[in-house]
């Protein structure tokens, strides 16, 4: 079953119907049903190609959180060959909701990682939906490290509400644990491209997204803190979300504008979760020529190049 998001339901209805015709082709009558169902479904295309195109950035938060959007492991398994997942800190347990190792890209070594929201609920709960903590973000820097020592570009794909908040991970340092992370992005002598595939939020996002290159899907978003959490802040009412959304302008045509991004890669009509494969190849494409910029850079022109990046940011504006 597909789900439909509350702004989708004029496609939902149409589409309801054409899987009702379809159900009622399958008998004799399916010869005459055909021409009614090409022209439901043409129907049903251009109202979904309408609507998202003019999506408000409340609209596309629920998008960028969507259940059957592809998720971090997805990207893996669709652009990765031999992956090699390395669990643990070294320093006090492994984070599952922040995941990583070696691979191959288009032949190519890399070390990937990237938040995992997880696509059922045990795989969920599991992935603490996407929120890692401190541990999480102490085993990325130990990967990093490693990345940047063997001379191996680092793809990091971000997907997270934010850091965990919760009482255990502020005990064990998350603010410094994230703000190591983010240093050790910093420093990197290695290309890094990040990609925002889903929600980018907080520090959390920060943490792992601080790169050469950072890529954007169409329809996610990336901000300083969730909408909900905006406006509790703001006007202490989480109620008011869709007005924080707007104000923080997190969609990616904005983002483009302001400077944190540099590229959007576009999603399938309806989103990355309406084709995901498609979703997937265009964004490993975006990852292969973003990673080309960097193929003939020395190590301290790539570490110059990301510094120069961030000191740019906001300058223009």
């Amino acid at each position: 079953m597909r789900t439909y998001l509350d702004f989708e339901k004029p496609v939902a209805d149409i589409e309801g119907k054409v899987a009702e015709l379809k159900a009622l082709g399958e008998g004799d009558e399916g010869v005459a049903l055909d021409a009614e169902v090409k022209q439901l479904e043409e129907k049903a295309n251009s109202r979904l190609t309408e609507i998202y195109a003019n999506l408000n950035p409340w609209q596309e938060t629920m998008v960028a959180r969507h259940p059957n959007r592809p998720h971090f492991l997805d990207y893996v398994a669709g652009l990765c060959d031999e992956f090699t997942p390395l669990a643990g800190d070294r320093k006090y347990a492994e984070d599952e909701a922040l995941v990583g190792g070696f691979a191959r890209f288009q032949g190519e070594p890399v070390l990937v990682m990237g938040h995992e929201k997880g696509s059922d609920t045990e795989a969920r709960l599991k992935h603490n939906f996407g929120m890692a903590r401190p541990e999480g973000y102490r085993k990325a820097v130990r990967l990093m490290e490693m990345a940047d020592k063997f001379d191996i570009p680092v793809i990091s794909f971000i997907d997270t509400a934010g850091a965990y908040p919760g009482i255990g991970a502020e005990e064990r340092g998350q603010s410094e644990a994230i703000a190591r992370s983010t240093d050790c992005c910093l420093a990197l002598k290695v290309a890094h491209i990040s990609v925002i595939i889903g929600e980018g939020g907080s520090g959390g996002a920060v943490a792992i997204a601080t790169a050469n290159e950072v890529l954007m899907l169409k329809h996610s978003i990336y901000s300083v803190a969730s909408p909900e959490a905006s406006a509790s802040i703001l006007w202490r009412d989480p109620a008011r979300a869709q007005d924080a959304a707007t104000a923080m302008k997190v969609s990616s045509k904005y983002l483009k504008e302001f400077g944190v991004i540099d590229t959007i890669i576009d999603e399938p009509v309806g989103g990355a979760h309406r084709e995901p494969t498609k979703a997937i190849a265009a964004t490993g494409d975006a990852i292969a020529v973003a990673l080309k910029k960097y193929t003939d850079m020395s190590r301290e022109e790539i570490l110059e190049h990301r510094r120069e990046k961030f000191l740019q940011i906001g300058r223009n504006l």
